[in-house]
């Protein structure tokens, strides 16, 4: 059982060392030398737990991808209203992006998908799925509008959040990425929100991306 434990510990160091390489240097450009060294480990050792690099590339895309369906989850199963939770769940996925590299690189990985021999599309329709189940309810609260297309909404907010962290990360290493965010809400609530909301509901929805950038900036 120790031995056990031991190989789940150093499996789980390669993950996170290489995807320190891969954030940085992206999948075509991180050497077998630069995953070596990043983990902390021998080609043998690395070797043992992971067949190639697209191997471990693809752990590290599923250890990301494990973390969102478990942040989707979180908002799925809570009680938040499903507007308020989609706007949330973007803050959190760009605090995320911001602190923890698996998610970083998970997310870069995924964006180079045509380095790997098998589709790497499920972190993106999981997503997708998300984003549409939140709406549905928020049509049902009556926050967003009856006639709202779901699919498509779902389908334009998460490449609009893919776009917007992309584009942060280039222009700013994600230092202006909640401001982005906030921005993104900003533009897309008026599509999405129901024109029949009392005026003191539909205040507190529009406030709710400044005030979640205001909270994430301070932590």
């Amino acid at each position: 059982m120790a031995q056990q434990q031991r190989a789940i510990g150093t499996r789980a160091a390669i993950i996170r060392g290489a995807a320190e390489a891969f954030r940085e240097h992206g999948y075509g450009s991180t050497t077998l030398a630069g995953l070596e060294a990043a983990a902390g480990v021998t080609k043998g050792a690395l070797y043992f737990h992971f067949a190639s690099k697209e191997v471990l590339a693809l752990a590290v895309i599923e250890t990301q991808h494990e973390a969102s369906i478990a942040l989707g989850a979180k908002y799925l199963g809570g009680t938040r209203p499903g507007l308020e939770a989609a706007i949330m769940m973007t803050f959190e996925m760009a605090k995320s992006l911001r602190e923890d590299p698996v998610v970083s690189a998970g997310i870069r990985l995924t964006l180079e998908a045509s380095n790997f021999s098998v589709p790497v599309a499920a972190p993106y329709v999981d997503w997708i799925d998300v984003c549409r189940q939140l709406l549905r309810r928020a049509i049902d609260e009556g926050d967003a509008a009856a006639d709202l297309n779901v699919s498509a909404a779902a389908h334009f907010i998460s490449p609009a959040f893919t776009g917007v962290q992309t584009v942060s990360e280039v222009l700013t290493g994600r230092g202006d990425l909640y401001q982005r965010v906030e921005e993104m809400w900003t533009l897309l609530l008026p599509g999405l929100i129901s024109d029949a909301l009392p005026a003191e509901r539909l205040a507190s929805l529009v406030a709710l991306p400044a005030h979640l950038r205001s909270e994430y900036a301070a932590t």
